[in-house]
Order: C-alpha cells, then structure tokens, then sequence
C-alpha cells in the first residue's frame, strides 16, 4: 500500500518537478498575492505624480486604475476553471508571466495608451495567477498544513497593502512613477521560477470550456464593476452608472440560465449545491465590504481629517497589517483546538466591535481614536479570512480551481459593491453605521457557512467521501478538536 502524503509537504499530483519540500511552493503562491495586493496600493498613491508626467485628465487617470479593476474582475471565474481543465501550474506560470511582462510594459508606457492597456494584461494575468494559486495550496496541502497555508496567504494581503501604501510613497517621491510600475516585477519573476522548478502539474480535467457561460459572467461582472466604478466618480443617477447597473443583473441572471443547461458549467453544480459553501462564499462577500471598505474610510480619514502624507498613511496602517498577518496566523491553531466556528465567531466579534467604535461618530485624533479600531479590524479579518476560505476550499481536488475563483470572485464583488454602498452613503459616520451592519451580518452568516451536519445525513451532492463531513456524536461537537464541524478532511 502507498504511504498517504506527510502532512505539510506538497502533495504531487500528475506529470511536474518534484516538490520535496513546501516553503519553495508555498513562497511562489504567496507571492502572487503579495504582488496583486501590493500593486493595486502603490499604484493609487502614484497616481497624482503620474498625471502630471503623462498629462492624463480626471477621466483619463481613473481608467489607469479601472482597466485593471474591470479585467480582473470580469475574468475571475474563467481563470479559476481554466486551471482545472488545463492544468494549475501551466495557468499559474501564464498568468505571472502576464502580470509581470504587463508591469514592464507598464513601467515603460510612452503615453496613457499604452499604460492603459499595459494595465488591463495586468489585471488578466492577476485573474489567471490568483485564483489559480489558491487552488493550488487547496490541493498540494494537507490537514493542519493547508490551514497553516491559507493563514500565510492570507497574512501577505494585509502586510501587502500597507508595503504597497509605504513604497509607492517614498519611490514616487525619490524617483518616478515608473519605478512604482517597475515594482511587481521582481516578485512575479520569482514566483514564476520557484513555482516552475517545485510545484508539480495538476492532472487536467477533461472536458471544455462552457463558453456561453464565461461570455454572460465577464460581461455580467464587467457592468456590474464599471456601474459601481462610474456612478462612485460621475454619480450614481448618471447614464453611465444606470446602464451598467441595469445590464448587470440581466446578465447574471442569464447566466445563471446559461448555467443550468450547460452539460460542463463554468461554475459546477457541485460547488453551489451544498448550501454551507454558498454561505462561505457570501461570508467572504461581506468581510471583504468590511474590509475594503473601512480601509477606504479610514485612508481617507488619515489624509484628509489629520492631514497624514501618502507615505504616513502607510505607516499609520502597519498595526491593521500585521494583525491582519497575526490573525490569519492564529486561525489554524485555534482551528484545530475549538473547531473553524469559534475562528470565524471571534474574528467577527472583532470587527463587530471595531465598527461600533466608529459607528455614528468621527474617532478624533490617531491615538485614541483611529488605533484601537484599526488593531480590532485587522485581527478580526485576519481570523475570519482565513477560516472562511479554507470552508470555501472544501471541493472535489477536480474542481478546486472553480471553487477558488468563485471565492475570488465573491471577494472581489463583495469589496466593491460594499464600497459603493459606503460611498452613496456618504459621512464617516454614517458609513460605518453601515460598516457596523455589514460585521453583524457576518456574524449571522457563521453558523450556516460551518453548520455541522446532523447524524446519518446523506453526502452533500458533488463531494467526494474523503471530503465528507463526518457525522456529529450524539453530544455535539467536541469542543476540544472541534470534530463535528465539517471541515476534518481539509
């Protein structure tokens, strides 16, 4: 009989160079995170320096940050499945070549043209690379590993924005925009090498791609993102916001039709059938409008109510990343001690209570009013992040490429979306009333997201036995090893 794989090392899978240990492997995923969040935030702080070089209008710079934002965002889906038919490290290796071959091309742009565009491969080659690196710590990770995995990756988003925030500053100051654009290049060229030299091949899946499908859902994400992006800078009663956000929705609900008749869906039926993962997903949904959203506010607080440069801003957010990282990190040991609920009660408890700090009311100085909502908020995330997506990963080893898309995709619409919202509301504190509501839905969604199943309840539709949540002892849970909770196998 084959010994199963060690727990903590990559399990090879299919045809690709050995991966004898998994700090390489781990290393060339977490480092497409770290380079898609640490872009986007150095990418803002330049954008003032970049339109006085290259002559942009208002409208014309917005598209510097839009091309992106609507690429990525419109091909979430389909870069998540194409790493199941095609292969994950082949669709990992094209999709950080892309983003890194587009930031030179970027750094180099002779006009806003070519920046345009050279944005736009940037957010391609991201919705290729991101979702495709998530699933691959869903399946070349085991057990307590995988959590450990999820945690790290996790842990970079935080620590990235607030690098990004802090380099974009000093490098746009010191030298030039261009630097800025220059700066993912390095770490994409690294993490293509460590991910080509230790990270094996997945088996492909046969089947094709549901082209009707990936049509209606990159359209239908593409309105949805460019109403929200237009109405948040023109107005939201403006033709440009209304037509989009009436499209969006025709469009998604066609292919929800689309789906349903596809003999090969993009999105299998498989990931939306069992009613915990459609939880975990809207989870995600609302903790990224928590997210990016008080991000947004408190950003915004720091540079326009204290008056805090570019790159003070970033500083003033450092405790928010590394207890973001701290929380993402603590996840898989209290995981493993209290089950994956009490993770997600308590990193929602948190941001429960960093958003009643705020709620209704301006924080006053940095100290005593942004700080202690700034440190709740980014352990709360950091805890929920990861427990959250390591429930979403639950899937088929098949299908774990559509499941981190759609997760991906529920992270990016829930953000921006969320924001939207926050930003038709208008005042501080007001928003945060909003922000308030959006953690006490989060709260409300836990349960659902890890429901324990009740004894001799048949398998949920789409999984396989090895990831079938065992049946609860008659007592419940054990409160120690937190068994019972459906979540074991990962």
């Amino acid at each position: 009989m084959t010994a199963p794989p060690r727990a903590g090392r990559p399990r090879p899978a299919g045809r690709g160079p050995a991966a004898p240990r998994p700090g390489p492997a781990l290393a060339a995923l977490a480092a497409c995170q770290l380079m898609v969040v640490l872009d986007a935030s150095a990418v803002n702080v330049a954008l003032p320096r970049l339109r006085e070089d290259l002559g942009f209008t208002d409208t014309g710079l917005s598209w510097v940050v839009n091309a992106y934002v609507l690429t990525y965002g419109g091909l979430l889906l389909l870069g998540g499945r194409s790493g199941d038919v095609l292969g994950r490290r082949r669709m990992f290796l094209a999709g950080m070549w892309t983003f890194t071959v587009a930031s030179l091309l970027a750094g180099a742009a002779p006009d806003g043209t070519v920046l345009i565009a050279a944005r736009a491969l940037q957010g391609v080659g991201g919705a290729v690379a991101s979702p495709t690196a998530l699933a691959l710590i869903g399946t070349l990770f085991d057990g307590p590993a995988r959590a450990r995995a999820i945690g790290v990756y996790g842990a970079v988003s935080g620590v990235g924005g607030a690098i990004g925030l802090v380099l974009g500053g000093v490098l746009t100051d010191a030298l030039s925009w261009r630097a800025v654009m220059f700066l993912t290049v390095l770490p994409g060229a690294a993490a293509a090498l460590l991910a080509r030299r230790h990270i094996p091949e997945s088996p492909r899946t046969p089947g094709r791609f549901d082209v009707p499908g990936a049509v209606l859902a990159t359209l239908g994400c593409f309105a949805l993102t460019y109403a929200v992006v237009h109405g948040s800078e023109r107005g939201w009663t403006s033709a440009g916001a209304l037509a989009p956000a009436a499209a969006a929705p025709l469009l998604l609900a066609a292919f929800l039709v689309a789906e349903r008749r596809a003999p090969q869906p993009l999105v299998p039926r498989a990931l939306v059938a069992d009613r915990r993962r459609v939880a975990a997903n809207a989870l995600l949904a609302l903790l990224s409008a928590t997210s990016f959203g008080s991000g947004y506010l408190l950003t915004q607080y720091l540079q326009r109510g204290l008056g805090l440069g570019p790159a003070a801003t970033g500083l003033a957010f450092l405790p928010w990343s590394l207890l973001v990282f701290a929380g993402a990190r603590l996840a898989a040991p209290l995981e493993a001690r209290a089950g994956p609920r009490a993770a997600l009660l308590a990193g929602s408890a948190a941001t429960v209570a960093a958003a009643a700090l705020l709620a209704g009311r301006t924080p006053g100085g940095y100290a005593e009013g942004v700080l202690p909502a700034l440190c709740l908020f980014g352990l709360g995330i950091g805890l929920a992040f990861a427990a959250v997506t390591r429930a979403g990963l639950v899937a088929p080893p098949e299908l774990t490429g559509a499941a981190a898309g759609l997760l991906n995709v529920s992270q990016r619409l829930g953000g921006t979306v969320g924001l939207a919202v926050l930003v038709a509301v208008g005042g501080f504190g007001s928003a945060f009333v909003v922000v308030l509501l959006y953690t006490l839905a989060t709260v409300a969604l836990v349960p659902f997201a890890v429901r324990p199943p009740a004894p001799g309840l048949p398998p949920a539709p789409g999984l396989p036995p090895a990831a079938q949540p065992a049946a609860q002892p008659p007592g419940g849970p054990d409160p120690t090893t937190g068994a019972g909770h459906g979540l074991d196998a990962v």
